[in-house]
C-alpha cells in the first residue's frame, strides 16, 4: 500500500485483528454462517498482507498476481455463493475491488523523474476508483447504522459465544469496510 508507514501498519492490525475473529467466528454457526466467516477471514487476511506499507516491504510481482489470483477465486466463489442470499454479492465486489486494487500496485516499468517510485504509478482508473468509494462508504454507513441501539438486527442476545455474536460480526464487516476505503484512497 502506497501511503503514510503508521496508518498502513494500523490497516494491518485491524485487518489482521478482523480476519482472527472471522476465523473465531468459522467455530460456531450454520454451515452458510461458517462459509460467510471463511470468506471474511481471507479477506482480512488478505486485506492485511496488502495494506504493509510499501515503505517496508515492496511486494515483488509474482506476490501482486497471487493477490489477484487469490481474490479472483474468493470473487468466483462469493458468485456461486450468491444464489443463496444477497451478502454474497457484497463478497463479489470485495473481492473483486481486491484484485482490482492489486492490480493498480503492478510496477509499470516506466521510469520517470521519482527515483524513489520507479516503476510505479499513481494506479488505478479514477472513475472505477470512485465508484467503488462511493459503494464502500454507503456499505460502511449501512452497516453502522445496524449497530445502533434500536436498529433493526441489532437487539440483544442471550448469553452466546464469542463466535456467534451478531453485533460482533457487525462490527468486523464495519471495520473492513473502512479499511477497504482507506486503501483505495491510496489507489
Amino acid at each position: 500500500m502506497h501511503g503514510p508507514v503508521l496508518p498502513g501498519w494500523l490497516l494491518v492490525a485491524l485487518c489482521a485483528a478482523t480476519g482472527s475473529y472471522c476465523l473465531l467466528r468459522m467455530r460456531s454457526g450454520s454451515a452458510r454462517a461458517r462459509g460467510a466467516a471463511g470468506g471474511e477471514a481471507v479477506m482480512g487476511f488478505g486485506m492485511a498482507a496488502m495494506a504493509v506499507p510499501a515503505a517496508f516491504l515492496a511486494p515483488p510481482p509474482w506476490m501482486i498476481a497471487g493477490y489477484a489470483v487469490v481474490f479472483g477465486g474468493a470473487a468466483l466463489r462469493a458468485l456461486w455463493l450468491a444464489r443463496g442470499g444477497a451478502h454474497h454479492l457484497h463478497h463479489v465486489v470485495g473481492s473483486l475491488s481486491m484484485v482490482y486494487m492489486a492490480l493498480a500496485m503492478a510496477p509499470t516499468g516506466g521510469g520517470g523523474a521519482h527515483a524513489g517510485h520507479e516503476g510505479h504509478t499513481a494506479g488505478g482508473v479514477p472513475l472505477l476508483t470512485g465508484v467503488l468509494l462511493l459503494y464502500f462508504a454507503g456499505y460502511v454507513l449501512s452497516t453502522g447504522v445496524r449497530l445502533l441501539p434500536g436498529a433493526a438486527g441489532s437487539a440483544p442476545t442471550a448469553a452466546v459465544s464469542w463466535g456467534a455474536r451478531p453485533e460482533l460480526a457487525l462490527a468486523c464487516r464495519l471495520s473492513m469496510g473502512i479499511a477497504m476505503l482507506a486503501m483505495l484512497i491510496t489507489v
